[in-house]
């Protein structure tokens, strides 16, 4: 039966704060209902519980479901729910299986397809739903990508936000395991529906026993030192790389080019599933899908990613859902950082930008060629590791772009910068390290960061990768940093950093070169960056 919304001032307060703080587009009506606990039949005779939001006298109105292993409640409830409602929108809010109510046990990305599709099915029998929207950030866009390529003719546009469609598997590369991350993801999931979670995780409650559990060794260990127990997510990811059939039915990606339903996929320079959102647009664009991408400044949990997810939703999908002219959307809209401005483009990447060559020099030079010099060495130590800065997060706290000054005065980062510049260096594309090195252990990591250093002297990230290293010799190393739009303007310099390791960001390299999730003892590295003609270090940077 749906009800109004029961009186809760502190929660009403902080849905219209939020609301406003997102700057959405103006509620229609305030006078909306909610239906709890709906029961949901899966394929499999399990229960799924769900939430049903209306706007109350629209006929008509357009269905936003929304799938989650968060919850019905709190900020979700406000945004998802409340929000969407009071523009014109059913929503529908389901959570998925083993989480909050609904039957089974919950196995991160194992059963997202049929319970996605058994939620399909049964919305199309409720005499209430009209045609329908797929909409929701990271877990919840990757929610979205499981059903897309099966969905039915009522599911009219989709809009995933920072995610991917393959997920967790973006973090998964072999031999490294991104262990702030998925740690962080494993406790919190795990811990999600104790009694007043939600406060212990908004004051910090835990947030040091996390941080130890991360420097556990082994690794493999590592969610039992935060939990108290082993959790079957964090096990799965450290015994299954990227690359094996173990994850075969949770990987989604190879099914994105057959997915029909527009998609409006909003990304942030700084986001964790960048590299892979981008992949996921390209693949819809050369199948001559109806595909547009947005990336602004953003890192995963930003408030102006969610403003754009909750815009998009509410004007360019619920318009493909009605069957009215959506509002006009470029292929790709991109916020170009530096200049601090919006661009419309025709592609990913944009035509028109060339790599250029900006080479590791001698005493720590970036310039148009490497110079006749000795390598430059460092000594990565695991016991006391290069420590992670800024750059791509889960969580908000210490993400997206910082002051690397700190980092960069450490004996294990080498830092290379440019001279000052005599006019602006426009960058938009694919960044790429190629970085000659030679070990005195079998394996070693590899990271690549790009900065812009101002007038000042500040240095702040604009974008990095790592990879796993196993040398012989002297070694061509390519890193493929996360791509970028960014201009270093006049005055300015470019700088690159390159060390052996952003913890705990990345897990340690123990240098053993023995498996990670078992290496327990920590051996000093010795690491050379070769930078002379023959082994011409560099990185490439696509400009006009």
């Amino acid at each position: 039966m749906a009800t109004r919304p029961r009186f809760d001032l502190a929660g009403r307060a902080a849905g219209l704060l939020g609301q406003r703080l997102l700057k959405l587009p103006p509620a229609t009506s305030r006078n909306v209902t909610v239906e709890r606990d709906l029961r949901i039949p899966t394929h499999d005779g399990q229960t799924l519980l769900a939430n049903h939001w209306a706007p109350a006298d629209l006929p008509g109105a357009p269905t936003a479901v929304v799938r989650t292993p968060y919850g019905r409640s709190g900020p979700l409830d406000w945004l998802y729910g409340r929000a969407l409602a009071e523009r014109g929108m059913h929503v529908l809010t389901v959570s998925c299986r083993g989480t909050f109510g609904s039957d089974g046990d919950f196995r991160a990305m194992r059963h997202e397809r049929e319970d996605g599709l058994s939620t399909l099915k049964w919305l199309a029998e409720q005499p209430w739903a009209n045609d329908v929207v797929l909409t929701g950030s990271s877990y919840l866009g990757y929610t979205q990508w499981a059903i897309a390529a099966e969905a039915p003719v009522r599911v009219k546009a989709m809009v995933p936000h920072v995610t991917s469609a393959r997920l967790a598997l973006a973090f998964l590369r072999p031999e490294r395991v991104e262990m702030e991350t998925l740690l962080g993801w494993s406790v919190s999931t795990a811990t999600q529906e104790r009694p007043g979670n939600v406060w212990r995780t908004l004051l910090g409650f835990g947030r040091k026993r996390v941080k130890a559990a991360m420097g556990t060794l082994p690794l493999v260990d590592a969610d039992t030192a935060a939990l108290g127990h082993v959790w079957p997510f964090y096990q799965d990811c450290v015994h299954h790389d990227q690359n094996d059939p173990f994850w075969k039915n949770e990987d989604h990606s190879p099914s994105v080019g057959d997915v029909t339903v527009p998609v409006s996929s909003i990304a942030g320079w700084y986001d964790i599933f960048l590299a892979d959102q981008l992949r996921d647009f390209q693949v819809l664009r050369e199948a001559g899908r109806d595909a547009h991408l947005t990336v602004g400044p953003w890192w995963h949990a930003h408030t102006g990613g969610m403003a754009a997810v909750l815009g998009d939703t509410v004007g360019w999908a619920a318009a493909h859902a009605r069957g009215t002219e959506p509002p006009r959307k470029p292929p790709v809209r991109l916020f170009v950082m530096g200049v601090d401005e919006w661009r419309d483009f025709d592609q990913w990447p944009p035509a028109g930008y060339t790599p250029r060559r900006w080479h590791l020099a001698p005493g720590g030079e970036l310039g148009s060629a490497p110079g006749p010099a000795a390598p430059t060495s460092f000594t990565y130590d695991p016991a006391d590791p290069t420590p992670s800065l800024g750059g791509p997060k889960l969580e908000s706290r210490g993400a997206g772009p910082v002051d690397n000054r700190r980092l960069e005065a450490r004996a294990d980062v080498l830092v290379f910068t440019s001279a000052v510049l005599d006019a602006d260096v426009e960058v938009i594309g694919e960044v790429t390290a190629e970085v000659w090195l030679r070990s005195d252990r079998p394996s070693c990591d590899l990271f690549v960061r790009l900065c812009d250093v101002d007038g000042r002297g500040k240095s702040v990230n604009i974008c990095d990768d790592l990879v796993k290293v196993r040398p012989d010799g002297i070694t061509k190393v390519t890193v493929e940093l996360s791509p970028t739009a960014h201009v270093f303007r006049r005055g300015h310099r470019i700088r690159v950093q390159v060390s052996a390791g952003a913890f705990p960001r990345f897990a340690r390299n123990m240098g053993d070169g023995g498996p990670q999730r078992t290496s327990a003892e920590p051996l000093a590295t010795r690491v050379e960056i070769f930078h002379d003609a023959e082994h011409p270090s560099a990185v490439l940077l696509p400009q006009r």
